[in-house]
């Protein structure tokens, strides 16, 4: 009963409070210890902890962010195919299988033309240790193609004196001493294993990405819109735009040509058209790179005496490329970053020469996002949608 009278005693004390008056609070009432920090003070530390964190996990990550930001390029340039499938796909069964399925198709896309690569290397590496053999032994025979182009006559005179004998075949073979040659393996064994599990670690964030993908573009967005307002998030979306682009106009207009130019091969005669192909699909992703592959096989045919299909293929191979170089891929490329060919052009050099094939998405987002900015701040919020 007493219990119950204080109890009541002390709600009568608490409700007898004016409503202004807090309620005493011992850690504000306490002092700040001798020694502590301002305020401002305490804020600056935050930020200098927080980069200094940020800067070692860069540095611990520092390996694998050639793999991370390939998985982020995957994810961007699949995710309007991703969402389709995600809205056609039976609610709440795609937080596995969904993702799986979609790493395991982007797993077979980069396997496959290397698998077929490797099957056509080891069919190809008999004749290869035949031909080295041959040259050591009885030297390097004239090619029949050097009596049908200008001066010939020396070419053919030259080699035969230089190349046509057993001595100038044992002595180019020299340099592929035993040494040599295991080194080479081995520096080759290392970058396969090397590329393999970076492959790999692309591979699994490609699916985390897949799986929590409404969660991590929310969270970035929202951190974006903290950080630097809406025209960040202006900003980060033009990137997006240009990934977009960027995977329209390189890698489906470059599987195109290589799809084009593998018929043109097959009806030429071309040795290995389908490999051939698939080479000239991959060098078109990179501008100025078609040539170098269909020029390839020009040479190939004119040095088995084949002239007229030799030309063929060159003057096909000249077509395509000019027809995707200066149409096809300033359309897509431009028509969905709003950037001048020319923009995109010096971004996917700049960013082949700095990052490597990374640059062919890196650079023109790099480009897309300055030309932004730089129209918002010469021209006001409604430049960004000047052509």
């Amino acid at each position: 009963m007493s219990a119950v009278l204080a109890a009541a005693s002390l709600r009568e004390i608490f409700m007898a409070l004016p409503p202004s008056a807090p309620l005493p609070n011992a850690v504000d009432a306490a002092p700040p210890p001798p020694g502590a920090l301002t305020p401002r003070a305490q804020g600056g530390a935050r930020v200098v902890l927080v980069l200094a964190l940020a800067a070692l996990g860069l540095w611990v990550l520092h390996p694998f962010l050639p793999a991370l930001a390939w998985a982020v390029i995957l994810a961007i340039a699949l995710g309007p195919l991703y969402a389709r499938a995600e809205r056609r796909w039976p609610p709440g069964r795609h937080n596995l299988l969904l993702p799986s399925l979609f790493t395991l198709a982007v797993a077979l896309v980069f396997l496959l033309p290397l698998v077929v690569l490797g099957i056509e290397a080891a069919r190809e590496a008999h004749d290869v240790v035949a031909l080295a053999r041959s040259a050591e032994q009885t030297g390097l025979p004239v090619p029949e193609f050097l009596s049908h182009i200008p001066f010939g006559a020396q070419a053919s005179a030259w080699w035969a004196a230089n190349l046509s004998h057993p001595k100038a075949g044992a002595e180019l073979l020299q340099h592929l001493d035993k040494s040599t040659a295991i080194g080479l393996s081995r520096s080759l064994g290392a970058q396969i294993v090397r590329r393999v599990v970076l492959f790999g670690f692309s591979l699994v964030a490609l699916f985390f990405l897949f799986r929590d993908r409404a969660l991590v573009t929310r969270q970035v967005l929202t951190a974006i819109v903290r950080l630097f307002g809406p025209r960040g998030e202006r900003v980060a979306r033009q990137m997006v735009a240009s990934v977009h682009g960027t995977v329209d106009g390189l890698v489906l207009v470059g599987l195109g040509e290589g799809v084009l130019l593998g018929i043109v091969y097959f009806f030429a005669g071309v040795p290995h058209p389908v490999l051939l192909g698939a080479l000239t699909a991959i060098a078109a992703m990179i501008p100025f790179g078609a040539p170098l592959v269909f020029g390839a096989a020009a040479l190939v045919l004119l040095a088995g005496g084949s002239v007229v299909p030799a030309v063929i293929v060159v003057v096909a191979g000249f077509v395509v490329t000019f027809v995707a170089d200066h149409f096809v891929r300033p359309a897509l490329i431009g028509g969905t970053t709003q950037l001048p060919f020319l923009w995109v052009l010096l971004g996917i050099l700049g960013g082949v020469e700095t990052f490597g094939l990374l640059g062919l998405f890196l650079g023109p987002a790099v480009m897309a996002a300055l030309i932004l900015l730089w129209r918002e701040f010469t021209g006001g919020e409604g430049a960004s949608h000047a052509p």
